[in-house]
């Protein structure tokens, strides 16, 4: 009987490893989280995938999503409209009960460590002068060169969410 609770929690424990895992975004990577951009139609969560900004006149986003592989989209830096910087801080919940069930209470301490997420919103003109938006979730390595290079090439300032948002960019 001891070997199957030790064996139920063990799969309990990686459950939900593997779940907080599969709904992260690599550090270096991005997810189109929503937004007018056509082509992502059906899409329930957000589209993984890569930022290209070594061209100096667009911002092109390339899906890796297995459902989306490869379907792009770019944004002319020209015609962005306006740009917004923001951040949700969460508590990383799965892992502390994960640490909980193997270390006992003192995995609760785990709680205290905080994941956040940065998104950047993306006003922009399509082709057609038609206003579109993009929400754009950035992988933790890449946040403070794209927002540079994007507020740069783009020559619109950033507008920060809060304090907090202003001070992880810099």
């Amino acid at each position: 009987m001891r070997i199957g609770i030790r064996s139920l929690a063990g799969l309990l424990v990686l459950l939900m490893v593997t779940e907080s895992i599969s709904l992260a975004i690599d550090s270096k990577n991005v997810a189109y989280f929503g937004g007018t951009v056509g082509g992502f139609d059906g899409a329930k969560d957000p589209i993984e995938g890569v930022l290209d900004t070594t061209k100096t006149d667009q911002l092109v986003f390339t899906s890796i999503d297995k459902k989306f592989r490869g379907k792009t989209f770019s944004i002319t830096y020209n015609k962005v409209i306006d740009l917004e910087y923001g951040q949700k801080a969460g508590r990383r919940v799965g892992t502390a009960v994960a640490t909980t069930v193997l270390l006992g209470p003192i995995g609760l301490l785990s709680l205290l460590s905080k994941k956040r997420k940065h998104y950047l919103t993306i006003g922009f003109k399509d082709g057609s002068e038609t206003d579109q938006v993009a929400v754009i979730e950035l992988g933790k390595d890449i946040v403070r060169t794209t927002l540079a290079i994007v507020e740069t090439r783009s020559g619109k300032k950033i507008e920060y969410q809060d304090e907090e948002a202003r001070k992880s960019s810099k």
